[in-house]
């Protein structure tokens, strides 16, 4: 009964996120108006704001203008479910899993944001920041020093390969977002968790980029937002970063 409480508050959350990502991008606020259709502008009452269930009885359609929907909305409400269930399945009831909830929903609205718009809002990545240099210090298994020296550390690295593709390759192969961003996640995580999504993030983006370059001919310069690969890292990090660091470590050094 309880995991089903918390996959309906993930729901709950869900729908919520995705008015985050919606309104955030476009300077609205996400508090006024309530939801309404961002076309014909048609108030959603109650009955038509049902995370997924009302998607599905809409048939991915409005109710008032009748046009599609987008998937994105019961996709982001699903995957919000699912993190509050593996939090609370992994953590147990705990502050830890309170402030791992927290953390993933910012990873859910940053991917989506930077996957739609190529921009990682500052109080998402700062604002998250903040919240989690205090968490650090009680965080159950990682010390403050290793989440502040962490964060800075990739945040340093990370400017560096922004300033050499700008000097080298004259573009911008990171951008200001991803530098913010990595101060996210080095204090949640530390350093072991982080490398685990940064190898994570770099080979799903690095297989994203061969796809779009072989399938839909695009060239070495053709941008990824890779603030929504390091969420993707970040997530599986969480729940799978031990395995696979054991996996890393096994292979290179095997028995």
């Amino acid at each position: 009964m309880e995991e089903i409480l918390i996959i309906l508050m993930g729901l709950i959350i869900g729908s919520f996120l995705n008015v985050v990502i919606h309104r955030l991008p476009l300077g609205q606020s996400i508090v006024k108006p309530g939801s309404h259709c961002p076309r014909c502008q048609r108030p959603i009452p109650f009955y038509d704001n049902i995370p997924v269930v009302s998607y599905l009885l809409l048939g991915g359609k409005c109710r008032g203008c009748r046009q599609p929907i987008s998937p994105r909305y019961p996709l982001v409400e699903m995957l919000t479910g699912l993190c509050f269930w593996l939090s609370y399945l992994t953590f147990g009831p705990s502050l830890h899993t309170a402030f791992t909830i927290l953390f993933l929903c910012l990873l859910i609205a940053l991917a989506f944001i930077d996957l739609q718009h190529m921009i990682l809002p500052d109080s998402l990545t700062l604002g998250g920041a903040l919240v989690f240099l205090g968490y650090a210090f009680v965080h159950p298994w990682i010390s403050a020093q290793d989440a502040i020296l962490s964060a800075l550390t990739a945040a340093a690295l990370f400017a560096g390969l922004y300033f050499f593709y700008l000097k080298v390759r004259k573009i911008e192969g990171l951008g200001f977002g991803d530098i913010k961003m990595m101060l996210l996640l080095g204090l949640f995580l530390g350093h072991r968790m982080l490398i685990v999504a940064i190898l994570v993030a770099s080979f799903s983006g690095l297989l994203a980029g061969f796809f779009f370059i072989l399938f839909k001919k695009k060239d070495l310069k053709f941008a990824l937002p890779f603030g929504t690969f390091l969420s993707l890292g970040s997530m599986i990090a969480v729940f799978w970063g031990d395995s696979i660091l054991g996996l890393i470590q096994s292979l290179i050094q095997p028995q």
